[in-house]
């Protein structure tokens, strides 16, 4: 009876856990108002693990599947909103329409950034003809621990242009990145198109980040295929708002779930979780150059330095790929016109 009780209390420890985190996170007031919500919740947590040892266990466990029950019904009304005092640089949302060929964002983020908090500005709306992509860059950005990266990527056309995708978190002003609220619906998601000197040089020249660029290997047709589901995720989120997940929607499944509908091929694999050694999975299905080791394609897409030498360089995006080995031309299907 005892080890019986001693495991009913285990299963009653683990919801109500994640209840004091749900409460802490999501009730909508201040600091003092998440305090009290998440102390009282614990308070009846803590009695009712110890009424375990004096009344029936059936008696404990139907008080706290109610309770917990109520708290799930106010769970499933936390809904997201696009319409929050978010941080500057995702104050705006990427949307875009296509017209043949041609693909039209609205809201690309070009921001001239010199420090963290001083920056200035700029949304634009720029076109972009897909016969004229020819390349497909996966980069990474470190910021902590080997095994975590924020991975982006990066759409090359032949006249030397590209336009980044990144999966990005809608955090508001007086919100900063949290790994644990991102469990508890803390932020809104976010599909953001960026020029590259904006999105890959406010991490390594402003923030300090290492950042490092692969060129992947894919077929013009799948280059396509990708870059139009970037835009179809934004546009729904634009309509749609959906939250964050640090786990099962963030900068990697996403791009994991539209390179699926594409090639069912591709297996699930621990490396989706820890993105920052994706790599090795792109390296493993055959998504980069096999003519070099998956380290030598890593000292070659060190981008960090090249970055700091290029800064506000007009030729920012050829600069930070000099010594990164070119692909062979990308399959390209034949001409119907």
């Amino acid at each position: 009876m005892i080890a019986l009780t001693r495991l009913l209390a285990l299963l009653l420890a683990l919801p109500a856990t994640w209840g004091g985190f749900a409460l802490w996170y999501q009730v909508p007031a201040g600091k003092p108002m998440k305090i009290l919500a998440v102390a009282l919740w614990t308070l009846f947590s803590f009695l009712l693990l110890l009424t375990l040892y004096r009344t029936r266990m059936l008696i404990v466990a139907a008080v706290f599947v109610l309770a917990f029950g109520a708290l799930l019904f106010w769970w499933q009304r936390v809904m997201p909103s696009n319409n929050r005092a978010w941080t500057d640089d995702v104050a705006e949302m990427t949307s875009g329409s296509v017209e043949g060929s041609r693909v039209i964002l609205r809201n690309v983020r070009n921001f001239d950034w010199r420090s963290t908090t001083d920056y200035t500005q700029r949304w634009e709306t720029r076109s972009y003809d897909l016969d004229r992509l020819d390349s497909v860059d996966m980069i990474l950005s470190y910021w902590t621990i080997q095994a975590i990266a924020h991975v982006l990527i990066s759409f090359g056309f032949d006249d030397g242009s590209h336009v980044v995708f990144s999966v990005e978190i809608r955090p508001e002003k007086d919100q900063s990145y949290s790994s644990i609220g991102g469990f508890f619906k803390e932020f809104e998601l976010s599909i953001l198109a960026a020029d590259e000197r904006d999105v890959i040089r406010v991490r390594t020249n402003v923030r300090g980040e290492d950042d490092y660029l692969y060129r992947i290997r894919m077929p013009i047709a799948d280059m396509r295929s990708l870059f139009l589901a970037y835009v179809g995720q934004a546009n729904r989120l634009v309509h749609t708002p959906r939250f964050y997940n640090t786990v099962t929607v963030n900068c990697t499944t996403l791009i994991y779930h539209m390179m699926k509908r594409i090639d069912g091929n591709l297996p699930l694999d621990y490396r989706l979780l820890l993105s920052g050694y994706l790599p090795g999975y792109v390296y493993k299905v055959g998504g980069l150059d096999m003519r070099y080791t998956l380290g030598q394609l890593r000292s070659f897409g060190r981008i960090t330095g090249r970055a700091h030498s290029a800064d506000r360089s007009n030729t920012f995006s050829a600069d930070i790929r000099r010594g990164v080995p070119e692909l062979a031309a990308p399959e390209r299907a034949p001409d119907s016109r």
